[in-house]
């Protein structure tokens, strides 16, 4: 989560820093009843990303990328609802979360554009 204008665009060592950066986010956390179910949830979705992008590189066809790349999108949309959850209620890491929102919403649009491709070239 660089802000470097010339920041690498390696999608698996990105993947694995936002990753990284919400299981930091995490631990910083207080739990309690309500914020040990979306922390649960948070960490499953975003460090399901990475893993997924890194199923897709291995696919064994066209057909198993684009599945693969669609559900790196749809956990990334999942994690914007429990990132959304967690700033709601955990008020003292507002900005660190909106900063996490962020970086997963490019990795949204990213991963739109490459499911957009690869269903092109079907």
């Amino acid at each position: 989560m660089n802000n470097d204008p010339n920041k690498k665009y390696d999608l698996e060592e990105r993947t694995a820093v936002f990753g990284e950066a919400v299981i930091t986010l995490c631990k910083e956390i207080k739990q309690d009843a309500i914020t040990k179910p979306l922390i649960n949830q948070l960490v499953r979705a975003a460090t399901s990303i990475g893993a997924n992008y890194m199923e897709a590189n291995g696919a064994s066809s066209k057909r198993d990328f684009t599945n693969k790349i669609f559900i790196c999108k749809k956990e990334c949309q999942e994690t914007k609802h429990w990132l959304r959850m967690i700033a709601s209620c955990v008020l003292n890491k507002r900005d660190e979360t909106k900063k996490l929102w962020q970086e997963c919403q490019e990795l949204t649009l990213i991963f739109n554009k490459i499911a957009s491709s690869a269903r092109l070239k079907h």
